[in-house]
């Protein structure tokens, strides 16, 4: 088929069906692009030989190599020219796997055409601009800052983990970051969005684990004056102040399923009304999500609906835990220390060979967080220019998160006995040394929950949790927020 009278990019349309090639083809040319079409991927090909093409839409379920191989095709040939992929709504997994074999985005049918207009001018106008490549971009400085956090290393794992994530930023698919308390989700989360289209959008946070339920539609939708005692005037939720750029939405495991209905019909309907309103308005928004609860899980148990966990998990990125890339642990340790060192104004301080080992025998459940305090920490005791072995402090850490008790030793000591060759005396004992570590942090942090949790590298879900497990009284009035 002949490209049409334009002076646009030209995006070369792939599909076996006619009608869905005429609606793109109506699309395209009303949004002033050029188009050419092609009914089957090796047309495609042979089209791509002979235009200039700036931008390719496939679908992926045709006859002959289809568009799984076209786009294989496109990345040896034409590594240059990005391709979205279209895919059936029940495909989500396949169009997982092809934005991971570098398709640049994907829309599952039946497609919005706003929505596809959208993704090829962000490619396009990307693509123009021709940015620098993720690695000079963190001369930025808060890249700089995460970058020096999370990938801080040459670890296997991690190398797998940012390959991964490179070709997951520059797309407008949903993410759910998975990973242990204090992996750096809310980092990695950071930067898909520095990496993104949406790079000078605003990043929107929203923590809902530590935002009471009764307050989280509000904060998440926004209100009307006059809709609850107190509105006192209109507020613009967090989902419209994410427009035009990314919603993250930390520990996503936390809400309600009342919330977890609304959040559904957002991610259906790219609409919001907020509480006490009929107005709907419209949100054009990335989502990410984080949590380190075991979703499916819950699916199974019924308190997560299984459809917003598939519309939160288009990608699933993994965090690895500190224990998993050990490797990183001697450059991470350098480069905090350069950190803490110019924050506090003092000669540069480097871990000594005994520290470093010290580092490295360690468990870390509470991962990079956990060895970021223990580093500041450190710096504290510090006298010279080495930190030695007796300024880290790590048994708090060790008492808190106690070797786990393999499945045999936890069945024998289920029927009484001693598992793996602890006293019922020595386990109390346990007990007691975490009680009196949570203590001592919230005296230490004068009663505030979140600082205490700080100090010790937990979670504040998990710091609530040990609170409540021991009935521990917190003074005068709650300090949390």
């Amino acid at each position: 088929m002949d490209g049409k009278e334009q002076s646009g990019p030209l995006v070369l349309l792939v599909d076996d069906d006619k009608n869905i090639l005429q609606v793109l083809e109506a699309r395209l040319s009303f949004a002033h692009y050029r188009t050419i079409a092609a009914r089957s991927a090796e047309e495609a090909v042979e089209l791509l030989a002979r235009h200039p093409v700036d931008l390719v839409v496939s679908d992926v379920k045709m006859p002959g190599m289809g568009g799984v191989g076209l786009l294989h095709e496109i990345l040896v040939q034409w590594p240059h020219i990005p391709v979205i992929l279209l895919t059936a709504y029940g495909s989500i997994p396949d169009a997982v796997s092809t934005i991971r074999s570098g398709a640049a985005d994907y829309l599952t049918k039946p497609f919005d055409g706003h929505q596809l207009l959208q993704k090829i001018a962000a490619l396009l106008g990307r693509q123009s601009a021709k940015p620098e490549s993720p690695a000079r971009r963190q001369g930025d400085g808060r890249h700089k800052a995460i970058s020096e956090v999370i990938w801080g290393g040459k670890s296997p794992v991690m190398r797998e983990f940012y390959s991964v994530l490179e070709r997951v930023a520059p797309t407008d698919v949903a993410v759910l970051i998975m990973g242990e308390s204090g992996t750096g989700k809310e980092m990695v989360a950071r930067m898909l969005h520095d990496l993104s289209p949406r790079a000078k959008g605003p990043f929107v946070i929203v923590d809902c684990g530590s935002t009471q339920p009764t307050l989280l539609e509000s904060e998440l939708f926004g209100h009307v004056k006059g809709s609850f005692t107190h509105a006192v005037r209109d507020k613009k939720g967090l989902m419209e102040e994410a427009d035009g750029g990314t919603l993250f939405l930390d520990e996503i495991g936390n809400i309600t399923p009342e919330m977890q209905t609304r959040l559904l019909r957002f991610l259906q309907e790219r609409t919001i009304r907020r509480v006490g309103d009929t107005r709907a308005i419209p949100v054009n928004c990335r989502v990410l999500a984080a949590t380190n609860a075991d979703l499916p899980a819950l699916v199974k148990k019924g308190e997560f609906r299984e459809d917003l966990y598939f519309r939160l998990k288009v990608v699933t990125l993994r965090v690895p835990p500190l224990r998993d890339r050990k490797e990183d642990i001697p450059l991470l340790t350098e480069r905090f220390l350069e950190r803490f060192s110019a924050e506090q104004n003092r000669p540069a301080v480097s871990a000594s060979p005994e520290t470093q080992a010290l580092l490295m025998s360690h468990s870390w459940p509470g991962n990079v967080r956990e060895l970021k305090h223990a580093l500041e920490g450190g710096m504290v005791f510090c006298q010279g220019q080495t930190l030695t072995p007796k300024d880290i402090q790590l048994e708090q850490a060790r008492n808190l998160h106690p070797d786990p008790v393999p499945a045999e030793a936890a069945a024998h000591s289920a029927n009484g006995q001693p598992a793996n060759g602890r006293t019922g005396t020595d386990a109390l004992s346990l007990e007691e040394n975490e009680h009196q570590t949570i203590l001592r942090a919230l005296e230490r942090a004068a009663w505030v929950k979140k600082n205490a949790a700080d100090l010790l590298g937990i979670s504040r879900r998990a710091i609530h949790y040990k609170i409540k497990k021991y009935n521990i009284q917190i003074p005068g009035k709650d300090q949390d927020e």
